[in-house]
């Protein structure tokens, strides 16, 4: 039976980079602890949870995973967990590569509307190269992961689709990020969350919110920026952006309007 409040809680959390000399455990914990007293309904991880792809830096960022308390999580690789051929130990410690995940939550917007939330994350990566790409080949199967249904659609990638400020130059999104915002917004997709540039940032585009977070967990920070993890709530009218530091009272917020339910 699926659960009825008047909204759904995401959690974002990316860029960990366990093993990095700037990675910092104090951070990370308390982000945990936060988390886990808030209860999400779906927590995702965009990448990059280690800083080189070694073993050693998945099976920290397994104990991290593993302390989170939510029914549904879903975990994606990144750049840097691609690197000395990294992946290999992402698919043995912590899943697929590619995956689709479905569940049902009830919104009260004056009466019970059931809605289907679908997830499809899938790996940007070129191993050994901080550039991404989808490629044309998995367009078809984003598509039938998608389907017709008038579900609340997530799609998940650790590189951006679209460039960032304060960022650097536009190569650091993916080489085919014009196609997949075409198969996207053809598929009816809401939100898109990714990480990769340790910079939170939110673009409205094409009837879907495309959503980056921050780094976690580590210093590697640009300028005045503040690690950070986002926290998604989807109410029947609205979608509520907050982007929390670990262990501080100030965050940010935003609200977008969201589509029609029916």
């Amino acid at each position: 039976m699926a659960q009825t409040k008047d909204s759904f809680t995401i959690i974002q959390l990316s860029d960990f980079h366990c093993g990095d000399d700037r990675f910092d455990k104090k951070l990370m914990q308390t982000a945990l602890e936060e988390i886990n007293e808030r209860v999400a309904d779906l927590v995702v991880v965009p990448g990059d949870l280690t800083a080189f792809g070694y073993r050693e830096q998945f099976e920290e960022a397994k104990d991290y995973i593993d302390q989170i308390q939510c029914p549904q999580i879903v975990v994606i690789a990144g750049n840097h967990d691609c690197r000395n051929v990294g992946f290999v130990h992402f698919e043995e410690l912590i899943g697929p590569r590619y995956q689709t995940v479905t569940f049902n939550f009830c919104v009260c917007c004056g009466g019970v509307l059931q809605e289907k939330v679908k997830i499809v994350a899938v790996d940007s990566n070129k191993p050994d190269l901080d550039d991404g790409e989808i490629g044309r080949d998995h367009y078809q199967w984003i598509k039938d992961q998608f389907g017709s249904e008038n579900d609340f659609k997530v799609f998940v990638l650790h590189h951006h689709l679209v460039s960032t400020p304060g960022t650097g130059r536009e190569r650091n999104i993916v080489w085919d990020a014009g196609d997949v915002l075409e198969e996207l917004r053809k598929a009816g997709t809401d939100l898109v969350l990714s990480g990769h540039k340790h910079v939170p940032y939110i673009w409205p585009v094409a009837n879907m919110l495309i959503i980056n977070s921050g780094t976690v967990s580590t210093w590697r920070t640009r300028g005045y920026t503040k690690p950070s993890y986002n926290i998604i709530n989807i109410r029947s009218d609205n979608i509520e952006v907050v982007i929390k530091t670990p262990g501080e009272e100030r965050s940010e917020t935003e609200k977008f309007p969201r589509k029609v339910l029916g």
